[in-house]
């Protein structure tokens, strides 16, 4: 469902070690918001909520509820570097067209 790069698997691990709680998971979800209607959201979470899909991964375990899931089907979750800007950045196949900035995305 998921694909996650080394290099945002490896960051990823890098930042839940940071938190110092073992046992989090990583969200990863879409709400209604930014340019183009759509927008992704990452957080840091202990618990599971009722209907989540659990996607093992390199360590750590991504969590999507029901609403996202459709949104997030088959996207890849990388890490990138850039005059732009550090952080992640998701690339999905399901979206029709995207903000300049990256942020959000249309269906």
């Amino acid at each position: 469902m998921i694909n996650v790069t080394n290099t945002a698997a490896e960051k990823i691990r890098e930042k839940l070690a940071d938190e110092g709680k073992p046992g989090l998971n990583l969200r990863v979800y879409v709400e209604g918001g930014g340019c183009s209607g759509m927008q992704y959201g990452l957080v840091f979470e202990e618990e599971t909520q009722d209907g989540d899909e659990i996607v093992e991964q390199d360590g750590f375990n991504i969590l999507v509820d029901r609403f996202s899931a459709p949104y997030l089907k088959g996207i890849t979750i990388d890490f990138v570097a850039s005059l732009q800007g550090t952080g992640f950045k998701i690339d999905n196949p399901n979206s029709s067209g995207s903000c300049g900035c990256g942020q959000s995305f249309k269906v």
